[in-house]
């Protein structure tokens, strides 16, 4: 069985979700596949904070990037906006705006 892409929807939605929660206008979010991405920092060496995984047409899993860079599940698999609302409130270090060497905040 093919996997499910995002869809347009998919990726407005989340973009809108972090639009209108303050504190975390800096999370920009990519489609990739199957993905929506949650990054900030420049488009050309972004910073990779978390990515949402669509497993069904209902259903997606939460990763978030490990202080290596690797992905790791986060254990949890729900509608995307339960998954949105489970990372402001549970995971909220995870979109923490993050320096790199040489940039300003």
């Amino acid at each position: 069985m093919p996997k499910l892409a995002a869809e347009p929807f998919d990726l407005e939605s989340t973009q809108h979700f972090f639009r209108i929660r303050e504190g975390f206008e800096h999370i920009r979010v990519r489609k990739h596949g199957d993905l929506l991405v949650l990054e900030s920092g420049p488009k050309t060496d972004p910073v990779h904070h978390a990515r949402l995984r669509r497993v069904t047409r209902q259903w997606w899993t939460l990763e978030v990037v490990t202080h290596t860079g690797q992905w790791q599940s986060a254990g949890l698999r729900h509608p995307r906006m339960q998954v949105l609302e489970a990372l402001v409130a549970d995971f909220p270090w995870v979109l923490t705006p993050i320096a790199k060497p040489g940039t300003d905040f």
